[in-house]
C-alpha cells in the first residue's frame, strides 16, 4: 500500500515537471521565432552613426520581416552582418540600391572622390559620421543576404525614446 502511494506521489511530480518543461520549450521556441524572424533588440554604439545614435550606446529594434520581403530604402537604417567579421553586426544607413552610381569620398585614402556602381543583389551602405565610419568606402557593396533587419525603433536612452526616422 505505501509502495502505491510512493508511485502515485512520483507520477503526479513526474506529470508536472513535464508540464513545466512543455511550457518552458514552447516559450522559449516562441522567443527564438520572435528574435529572428520578427523582431530583436540590438545594442549600437560607437561613433560612426553619430548624431543619429549615441556614442556611448543605444537599444534599438530591428524589425527583420523588410529584408526578406525587399521592404528597404535608400535612407533606411539597417543592420547588417559584417563582411569583413560574421561575428559582428553593423548599423549603417543605405546610401544606394544595386544600379545606384554611387560617388563617394573617403578621408582616410585620398582627397578626390571615386565612382561606383552598385552591383545586383547588393547595397551600398555608410555611416552617418563618415570621417570615423568603415562601410562600404571600404569594403565595397554588401550583399543583400548580409542585411539582417530594418532599425526603426530606440528603446534606451530613454531620453530619445522613439521611432528613428530617416
Amino acid at each position: 500500500m505505501r509502495f502505491m502511494r510512493y508511485i502515485a506521489q512520483w507520477k503526479s511530480a513526474a506529470k508536472e515537471a513535464l508540464d513545466r518543461t512543455a511550457i518552458t520549450a514552447k516559450f522559449l521556441c516562441c522567443l527564438h521565432f520572435t528574435n529572428n524572424y520578427l523582431c530583436s533588440l540590438t545594442h549600437v554604439y560607437g561613433p560612426s552613426m553619430l548624431p543619429t545614435l549615441n556614442l556611448a550606446g543605444d537599444v534599438v529594434i530591428a524589425e527583420h520581416l523588410s529584408p526578406r520581403l525587399g521592404n528597404l530604402d535608400h535612407g533606411d537604417l539597417v543592420l547588417v552582418r559584417s563582411p569583413l567579421n560574421p561575428n559582428r553586426s553593423l548599423t549603417k544607413r543605405i546610401v544606394g540600391m544595386e544600379g545606384d552610381t554611387i560617388t563617394y569620398f573617403d578621408p582616410l585614402r585620398a582627397d578626390s572622390t571615386q565612382t561606383q556602381i552598385v552591383p545586383k543583389g547588393h547595397v551600398w551602405i555608410q555611416g552617418d559620421n563618415i570621417y570615423a565610419s568603415h562601410d562600404s568606402r571600404h569594403f565595397g557593396p554588401v550583399p543583400y543576404g548580409l542585411i539582417q533587419g530594418k532599425v526603426f525603433f530606440r528603446v534606451w536612452p530613454l531620453d530619445s525614446f522613439g521611432l528613428l526616422g530617416q
